[in-house]
């Protein structure tokens, strides 16, 4: 097996679960979601694009039942040992299949905790799903109860954050020894990952971020490249990721001479963060967080280029998004706890002049004042031929 974490460290995430399972009176959970079987079990894939499905017992037993595709991957990369297949054939679901090997297992009439709220669980699996189970056991949603346990992490988890933060810093590097007047997006984006790549880091969750010009006021990756020109404006929202944790940055580099906007934005982007900063302590909540981003930018006037968030927990995910709950935005009321580790961005987006001013950094929440995972500098970045 090549698991990333040693068994006691898997044990006491599995004791954890079974503790919430518990208290929620559940029988058994149907895990859907690829980061929930990575963090119980080791699992690495990315078939969860088919269906597959983790049944996890509150007394202790694991059975994965996927496509003969993941058979090996699970083997080679999972601690689970009770692996079945669905089979394809004609036009029979899977579904089914998990019906018969819930029955299988004695779990006819229990209550059944099931992660509808991911990726892994489309909803054509949730249509069958009820039709199939909902005489068979009582269903519950539980797709909240494993990313708020995974939202707290261990001594070893922030291991592999502290390392993927070091590569996101390494991206940065990168990237700025690329651009310039007449840089080529495609070069900047490639010298980007590649810095990752090099340092043993894997691919991210979803696309890094990167437009210039007017593209730099976009928040999602979009297909094309650019070339920079004399006076320029590029923003890139990036994740170093070490063993699928992740370590997100974000950034607006000016090239040429800074327009008095860019200046303007900047420093309320800048009093923003040092507000949210003062907010990442345990005991305060994500909507805490939110209230003082948007107070600080509403004060200089920027309530109409601010966004409805200001950042997110950040762990081991899988495509299509690093984001992971809580996220910070107003009247959230998930407080944040020691261990924690979130990103913060502080966006601004000037459509009627066209300018963009982007600042971001992921920290871990101590007992005290929250800790930058980042090395790189603050200031506004400008870069002239």
């Amino acid at each position: 097996m090549a698991l990333h974490f040693s068994q006691s460290e898997f044990d006491g995430r599995f004791e954890r679960l079974k503790a919430k399972m518990e208290d929620e009176k559940l029988d058994a959970m149907l895990l859907f979601a690829q980061e929930s079987m990575y963090w119980l079990t080791g699992y690495d894939t990315f078939g969860f694009c088919f269906f597959q499905c983790l049944v996890v017992t509150a007394d202790g037993k694991m059975v994965l039942l996927t496509r003969s595709a993941d058979q090996r991957q699970a083997r080679h990369t999972s601690n689970i040992s009770d692996i079945r297949i669905w089979i394809d054939r004609g036009e029979a679901s899977p579904v089914g299949q998990l019906k018969d090997l819930l029955f299988e297992m004695d779990l006819l009439g229990s209550r059944l905790g099931v992660e509808y709220d991911t990726h892994g669980m489309t909803g054509k699996i949730g249509i069958e799903l009820q039709a199939e189970l909902n005489s068979f056991a009582d269903l519950s949603d539980a797709s909240r109860i494993i990313p708020f346990l995974r939202a707290v992490k261990s001594e070893a988890e922030l291991d592999y954050v502290r390392k993927a933060a070091g590569l996101a810093d390494r991206a940065y590097d990168a990237a700025l020894a690329e651009i310039r007047p007449g840089a080529d997006e495609g070069r900047i984006l490639a010298a980007m990952q590649g810095a990752i790549f090099e340092g043993g880091g894997d691919y991210p969750g979803n696309e890094f971020i990167i437009g210039s010009g007017r593209d730099a006021l976009l928040c999602r990756y979009k297909a094309g490249r650019r070339v920079l020109e004399e006076r320029d404006q590029i923003t890139l929202e990036w994740a170093g990721a070490y063993r699928h944790y992740h370590a997100a940055l974000m950034r607006t580099v000016v090239v040429g001479r800074p327009t008095a906007r860019h200046i303007e934005l900047y420093e309320a982007a800048r009093e923003a963060l040092s507000a949210v900063e003062g907010k990442l302590v345990g005991g305060h909540t994500m909507g805490d967080v939110f209230d003082a981003h948007a107070a600080a930018l509403d004060a200089r006037g920027m309530m109409p280029h601010r966004l409805n968030a200001c950042g997110y927990s950040l762990g081991a995910r899988f495509t299509p998004s690093w984001m992971d709950p809580p996220m910070a935005y107003k009247g959230n009321p998930a407080v944040i706890e020691p261990n924690m580790v979130i990103f913060m961005h502080m966006i601004l987006m000037d459509s009627i002049t066209e300018t963009a001013m982007c600042l971001g950094r992921t920290y871990l929440i101590t007992e005290g004042a929250p800790e930058s995972l980042s090395a790189l500098p603050l200031d506004l970045p400008v870069k002239s031929g």
